[in-house]
């Protein structure tokens, strides 16, 4: 349970950075301060749910683009947030496209990084008691 609730922290926080630094980066990508929270949440979840779902239908009918997974379902999330009001908007193709790769890279990142400090943490937790 507690595993569980560390990783739905860091995707919330990883969405979050992502979210935060594609609006910088990209001028066509808008963020929404008041929508903010609502985008971050309806980010995570959509993602969430559709990575293992798009995961099993391209592994049933499509499976030469099992690599492109995430970059699928961080599309899809993206596209589901932005459908909600005053959160993101996006503006162009090519800045969907950018979106969708820093988006991906940021939180498949971030979900490593940060898993991988949370794990050296429990590490040395249990070095300490041992």
């Amino acid at each position: 349970m507690i595993r569980f609730l560390i990783n739905i922290a860091i995707s919330l926080v990883t969405a979050a950075i992502g979210l935060l630094v594609t609006s910088w980066i990209l001028p066509d990508f808008h963020l929404d301060a008041a929508g903010f929270i609502v985008a971050v949440l309806v980010f995570t979840i959509a993602q969430a749910i559709l990575a293992p779902f798009i995961f099993n239908v391209a592994r049933q009918y499509a499976s030469a683009i099992l690599g492109g997974i995430g970059l699928v379902s961080t599309f899809v999330a993206l596209l589901i947030a932005s459908l909600f009001p005053n959160g993101i908007r996006v503006d162009g193709i090519v800045t969907w496209i950018l979106a969708t790769l820093i988006m991906w890279i940021i939180t498949a990142l971030g979900t490593w990084l940060l898993g991988l400090w949370w794990l050296k943490g429990r590490v040395e937790d249990r070095r300490a008691n041992s």
